[in-house]
C-alpha cells in the first residue's frame, strides 16, 4: 500500500441525501443570527436580512451556508436554549423554503437546538465544543445521521482565554480529534469534519503553529475546516482591525489551502471562492 493510499483522507459527505464532493475544496459562508458577533458585518439578525444574505453567498459560489444563533467570541452573553432557538429557527424555516437545494450548517453546542434545526430542514451540526458542553449531542448526531464538525475549544465561550496553557498545541489538539472520532465512530456517526479551532482557548502563537501544521491532521484521514476569517490571529499581527482583515484573510485562506483545507467558512465568500479557483490553476 503507497503512502499516498494509506493516508487518504474521506472527501466526500452525505448532507441530507446529497453527496458532497470536498476532494476540490468548499467554501461556507457564516450568516450570524446575533447582535454580537466580533465581525459587525456578519451579523444578520433579522429573517429578511439573514435571507438576503443568504442569497448572496449562494450567487457568490458558497456551497455551504453556517448559521450561528450563538455568539462564541470571547467572553460573549450566554444565553438560553429556547432564545438559540427562537433567533434560529424562523431564518432556518425561510432559506430552505426559498433556497431547498441550499445546504445549511448548524453552529451551536446544544443537541436541543441542533435536532430542533435539522428536523426544520438544516443538514450539518457545527459544534465549536466538540461534544463537550452538551453530553446529548454525540447521540443526538448519531441518531439524525447528519455530518458533524468536531471542533477544538476549551471550556466555554465566557473563560476559553483563561485556558490557553499547551506544552505541544499540535499534539493536544491532534490526540483530542483521535478520541472524540474514536467515540463518534462507535456511535455510528459517519460523516465528521474536524476543525482546529483558530483563537479558541488559544492564543495567537498557538493558531499559527496549528497552521503551520495543518497537514499533518490528514493522518486522521478526515476532511479539514479552517475558520480564520477577519480574526484577532490576522488582524492583531497586522495591526488592525477585523474589518480591515479581508487582505489578511484571504492571504491565510490560501495557505490553508496549500495545507489542505476542505472547506473555508468565511464571512466573505467571493474572495475565499476566487482564492481557490487561483490556488487550483498552480496544482
Amino acid at each position: 500500500m503507497t503512502k499516498d493510499t494509506f493516508f487518504r483522507k474521506k472527501t466526500t459527505l452525505n448532507a441530507g441525501g446529497q453527496l458532497l464532493d470536498l476532494s476540490s475544496p468548499k467554501v461556507m459562508g457564516i450568516i450570524n443570527l446575533t447582535p454580537d458577533s466580533f465581525f459587525a458585518g456578519s451579523r444578520k439578525p433579522s429573517i429578511d436580512e439573514a435571507v438576503q444574505q443568504a442569497q448572496k453567498m449562494l450567487n457568490e459560489g458558497a456551497s455551504f451556508l453556517d448559521l450561528g444563533a450563538y455568539s462564541s467570541r470571547p467572553g460573549a452573553e450566554d444565553i438560553s436554549v429556547q432564545e438559540e432557538t427562537d433567533r434560529q429557527l424562523p431564518v432556518v424555516e425561510a432559506i430552505v423554503k426559498q433556497f431547498p437545494e441550499a445546504v445549511l450548517s448548524i453552529d451551536t453546542f446544544r443537541a436541543k437546538v441542533a435536532e430542533t434545526a435539522i428536523k426544520a430542514g438544516a443538514h450539518i451540526i457545527n459544534d465549536i465544543s466538540g461534544g463537550q458542553l452538551d453530553a446529548d449531542m454525540f447521540a443526538t448526531v448519531a441518531r439524525l445521521q447528519v455530518p458533524y464538525i468536531l471542533m477544538h475549544m476549551r471550556g466555554t465561550p465566557q473563560n476559553m482565554q483563561q485556558q490557553t496553557t499547551y506544552e505541544d498545541v499540535f499534539a493536544e489538539v491532534y490526540d483530542y480529534f483521535a478520541s472524540k472520532y474514536h467515540e463518534l465512530k462507535r456511535l455510528g456517526v459517519h460523516d465528521v469534519i474536524i476543525d482546529p479551532g483558530f483563537g479558541f482557548a488559544k492564543e495567537r502563537a498557538h493558531s499559527y503553529a496549528l497552521m503551520n501544521r495543518l497537514q499533518d491532521f490528514d493522518l486522521l484521514q478526515l476532511p479539514v475546516l479552517v475558520g480564520i476569517s477577519r480574526k484577532k490571529m490576522i488582524y492583531g499581527t497586522l495591526g488592525i482591525t477585523a474589518a480591515e482583515a479581508l487582505n489578511g484573510t484571504t492571504t491565510l485562506n490560501t495557505v490553508a489551502l496549500t495545507k489542505g483545507a476542505n472547506i473555508l467558512r468565511v464571512h466573505d465568500v467571493k474572495e475565499a471562492v476566487e482564492a481557490i479557483k487561483i490556488w487550483e490553476m498552480c496544482k
